[in-house]
C-alpha cells in the first residue's frame, strides 16, 4: 500500500470501480466520488511506519526449508517474490544490475512521485528478514542462469523488467545531448553514488529540452526537466491528447509546472554541430486508420516540416525486454519485443526451475501488476519447492 498508494493510477483501477462512485445517495444531485482508496492505503501505511514502530513484521517465519531460489532484478516483482519466499522459510538472494537494489522503484521513478526513504524502509525490512542482495551483477554477462544453478540454487524467478529503451531509428539519435528516458531520469534524479560511474557526470540540460512520447515516463522526462532548471520543456507527442496513454493527472501536473504540449507532431531527425545537439526537426501529422492497438494512426502532412531549439532531447517511447538473458539461457522461449513467456498459472518458463514474472513478461506495466506476478510466482514456486523436498532424500536439499 505505501507504494501502489502512491504510483497506481487508482482513478482507472480500484477507485474506478469503486461503487460508491456509482451510487445515488437521496438528495444528492448525481454520483458520488468514489472513497480515496489511494490515499487511504499511503496514509495507513505511513502511520503503520511511523507510529507503530516501523514495516510489519510476519506473524511468525517459516522454518528453513533448505532450498535456495536466485531473484534476477529487484523491481516490484522481485521483491516481492523474495519477501514472500523467505517468509516461507527458503532462502533467497536477489540479483541487482544497478548498484543500488530497488529496480525501477529507485532507477525509474522520480522522487518527487515516491520518496526514497520508503524504498529503503522497505529493502531494510527484507535484509532483516533474511533476504541477501548482490549488485552490479547482469545476469546474462556477470553470471548467467546456468551458473546460478550450478551454484546451488534449486530456483530462478526472472524479474528483470523491460528496461532497453525503444529508438526512434532517425538521424542524429547518437548525438551528444540525446538520451534514452532511463539515462535521463537517473541522472536527473539520483545523486552519484546511486549510479554506475558512466553515469555519475553531472546533467547539463542547457535551455531547452525535448521529450518524445505520450506515456508517464515522458511527464516524468518533462517534469525532471523542469526541477533541473531548463527555460523550456516541450513534449512532442505525435497523436492527440485523446490517445495519450498516461495519466490525465500526470498531464495535470506537467501543465501547471510549465511544460508545453505539441500533439500531431513527430521528430524527423536531430540536428547538431560538432557532435553536440542543437535542434529537432519536427513534422506535423493527422490522424489515420485505427493501427493493431485501435488507435487511429498517424500520417504525416507533406511539406509540414519546422524545427524546434533544444539542447537535450529525451527518447521515452517505451521500453523492450533485455534480449542479453534471452541470448544467454538456451531453451528459454520468447516473444514479441524480447518478452518471456510462461505459463499464466505457475509463471514457469520453458526452462524447467525457471520462473518469470512483471514487466518482462507483460512488457510495461503498472506496479501494481509487477507486485501481483511476483506474489502469483512465490506461490507456484514455493509448490514447486516443497515438491523438490518430497522427492529429495532426507538432507539432500540443503544448499
Amino acid at each position: 500500500p505505501e507504494m501502489c498508494g502512491r504510483l497506481c493510477p487508482q482513478e482507472s483501477l480500484c477507485e474506478g470501480a469503486c461503487v460508491v462512485g456509482f451510487a445515488i445517495r437521496p438528495g444528492a444531485l448525481g454520483p458520488q466520488p468514489p472513497v480515496q482508496i489511494g490515499k487511504l492505503e499511503a496514509f495507513v501505511a505511513d502511520y503503520q511506519r511511523r507510529l507503530l514502530g516501523g514495516w510489519p513484521r510476519p506473524a511468525e517465519k517459516a522454518p528453513p526449508t533448505g532450498m535456495a531460489v536466485a531473484v534476477v532484478g529487484s523491481g516490484p516483482a522481485g521483491l516481492a517474490v523474495a519477501e514472500e519466499l523467505t517468509k516461507r522459510g527458503h532462502s533467497v538472494t536477489v540479483y541487482e544490475s544497478w548498484p543500488k537494489p530497488g529496480g525501477v522503484l529507485r532507477y525509474g521513478i522520480p522522487s518527487f512521485k515516491m520518496r526514497k526513504e520508503l524504498l529503503q524502509e522497505y529493502l531494510a525490512y527484507l535484509e532483516e528478514l533474511g533476504v541477501a542482495f548482490v549488485c552490479n551483477t547482469v545476469i546474462g554477462r556477470d553470471l548467467t542462469v546456468d551458473d546460478l544453478f550450478a551454484a546451488g540454487f534449486h530456483a530462478v524467478f526472472l524479474g528483470h523488467g523491460a528496461s532497453v529503451g525503444g529508438r526512434l531509428r532517425i538521424p542524429g539519435e547518437d548525438l551528444r545531448g540525446v538520451f534514452q528516458a532511463t539515462e535521463f531520469l537517473v541522472r536527473g534524479n539520483l545523486p552519484p553514488e546511486d549510479l554506475p560511474p558512466r553515469m555519475r557526470e553531472p546533467l547539463d540540460i542547457g535551455r531547452h529540452v525535448v521529450v518524445i512520447g505520450g506515456g508517464d515516463t515522458s511527464m516524468d522526462c518533462v517534469r525532471t526537466a523542469v526541477r533541473l532548471g531548463a527555460e523550456t520543456v516541450t513534449l512532442v507527442y505525435r497523436r492527440t491528447e485523446a490517445e495519450m496513454m498516461g495519466r490525465e493527472e500526470e498531464r495535470r501536473h506537467a501543465r501547471e509546472e510549465g511544460v508545453q504540449f505539441m500533439f500531431l507532431t513527430a521528430p524527423v531527425r536531430f540536428l547538431g554541430e560538432k557532435g553536440r545537439l542543437k535542434s529537432v526537426e519536427l513534422r506535423r501529422m493527422e490522424l489515420g486508420p485505427p493501427d493493431e492497438s485501435g488507435r487511429r494512426s498517424p500520417v504525416p502532412v507533406p511539406g509540414s516540416e519546422f524545427t524546434l531549439p533544444a539542447d537535450t532531447a529525451v527518447i521515452a517511447i517505451g521500453y523492450e525486454g533485455d534480449e542479453a538473458i534471452i541470448r544467454a539461457t538456451p531453451g528459454l522461449r520468447a516473444y514479441g519485443k524480447h518478452l518471456i513467456r510462461v505459463d499464466r498459472e505457475t509463471y514457469q518458463t520453458s526452462r524447467p526451475g525457471v520462473f518469470a514474472g512483471g514487466d518482462n513478461v507483460n512488457g510495461a506495466d503498472l506496479v501494481v501488476t509487477a507486485l501481483a506476478d511476483g506474489r502469483r510466482a512465490a506461490q507456484a514456486i514455493d509448490r514447486y519447492l516443497r515438491r523438490l523436498m518430497a522427492q529429495a532424500p532426507s538432507g539432500a536439499a540443503s544448499r
